[in-house]
């Protein structure tokens, strides 16, 4: 016979059968259930499991990642902390501009010898006592800065030079534009903590090109963190693009106009000519935490220090107090002859008269190539009248015309005087 395999033996299945009627059958067997029976027996375990889970006590959630709003009614007003009320505000970024030669930095340190010694502001208020911490870029401390602060009248021993930065590999210069935050970390072990941070120039403190306002403006935001966090007034040092005179005075800040518009208080500066008394003035050209308006006229005096006598040094000696607009008061200082300014006035007229050596051309025609000569409409301008240009309505089409002499013709019998010779040569 043949032999079959065996087959493998299970455990007995000791469970009742399932059994599944409909729910109208009548006499169903005993244990059969229902598919009303099997949902009632899901929702009790389900219940058992949720009571199961809620005994265990829950895990702390991650805190909560995103916009964080405030109401404004939960933050109290608090004064702005002025150090020379509507000039120097603690927590702030100032900026002081101007022409070279106006002392913008011996000015910055007159601030600090004020602080350091809690003397008197120009405008006969009392400062506070405190200590100043400055980084030049441009000026040596031995025989620049430590000079000046001593004729300023300042306490050395508050002032504060950063002098370089201790790295891993060993020291090196201060770079604004890297060791803003290790700064920071400095001010803040400072005892007491300092008032007033000078950075000049403040274009250092930006790595990439200071022209645009983005790059400006992401350069510059630790300075502004810094000085909100340590209550020190930030005080960046700036010059005046050459050629600007008439302009808004923020528009004049050499770079991205970024610099004035970042800054809570911008201040001016600027010499004045001769017939206006000469000397220089310090304006307040923008300020959005007060008046932006007023100044100070001041002299730079160089005078020899008493505790060392073969060094002299440059000190501000402060005037009166000036009423006006920034653009009012500095429209007196733009009167003196700005070098670029009259050689851009030169070359602009040395284009009009050979434009015109041949009779009128339209002004539509001279500004067009004007313009592709880089030559700036004001300047044109300015050109036109020193020239004495007429500007008619010519032409069938009665299109504006531009000519040396009246009726837009040159005229041999006219006495030219400067201008024949200026014709002569061409």
């Amino acid at each position: 016979m043949p032999t079959t395999t065996p087959k493998p033996t299970t455990a007995p299945d000791h469970r009742p059968p399932l059994a599944l009627v409909p729910a109208l059958r009548a006499g169903r067997p005993a244990g059969a259930l229902t598919l009303a029976d099997l949902e009632a027996v899901g929702r009790a375990e389900v219940r058992a499991h949720l009571a199961a889970v809620s005994s265990v006590p829950a895990r702390s959630s991650p805190a909560a990642v995103g916009v964080t709003l405030t109401r404004a009614a939960d933050i109290a007003p608090e004064p702005i902390a002025w150090l020379w009320g509507g000039w120097l505000a603690r927590g702030k970024v100032h900026l002081i501009a101007g022409a070279p030669g106006t002392g913008k930095t011996t000015l910055g340190l007159a601030f600090a010898a004020v602080l350091t010694r809690g003397g008197r502001w120009p405008d006969g208020t009392a400062a506070p006592l405190a200590d100043a911490v400055m980084w030049s870029g441009e000026d040596t401390p031995a025989d620049v800065l430590v000079p000046r602060l001593i004729a300023a009248g300042a306490d050395p021993g508050r002032v504060h030079l950063v002098s370089g930065f201790a790295a891993e590999r060993g020291a090196r210069a201060f770079d604004p534009a890297t060791d803003i935050a290790a700064l920071a970390d400095r001010l803040a072990r400072m005892d007491p903590p300092p008032a007033l941070l000078i950075v000049d120039p403040l274009v250092s403190a930006v790595t990439g090109d200071s022209h645009k306002n983005a790059e400006v403006r992401s350069a510059l935001q630790p300075l502004v963190d810094l000085a909100a966090a340590h209550g020190v007034a930030v005080l960046g040092v700036s010059h005046f693009s050459k050629g600007t005179q008439g302009r808004d005075p923020t528009e004049r800040v050499t770079g991205s106009l970024a610099f004035g518009a970042l800054a809570r208080v911008v201040l001016a500066t600027a010499k004045l000519p001769e017939e206006h008394g000469g000397g220089c003035i310090l304006v307040r050209a923008k300020s959005n935490l007060g008046p932006d308006a007023g100044g100070f006229g001041y002299h730079l005096d160089h005078a020899a220090l008493a505790a060392y006598p073969r060094i002299s040094a440059t000190r501000v000696i402060w005037g009166e107090a000036l009423e006006g607009s920034a653009r009012e008061l500095l429209s007196r200082a733009d009167t003196r002859a700005d070098p670029d300014e009259q050689s851009a006035l030169e070359d602009a007229k040395g284009f009009l008269l050979a434009m015109l050596a041949d009779g009128p051309v339209t002004a539509k025609q001279i500004k067009q190539e004007a313009s592709e000569a880089g030559h700036a409409e004001r300047t044109l301008k300015r050109a036109k009248s020193a020239l004495g240009i007429i500007a008619n309505k010519g032409g069938f089409l009665g299109h504006w015309e531009w000519s040396l002499t009246e009726g837009g013709q040159r005229s041999n019998s006219a006495p030219l005087g400067p201008l024949r010779d200026a014709l002569t040569i061409l």
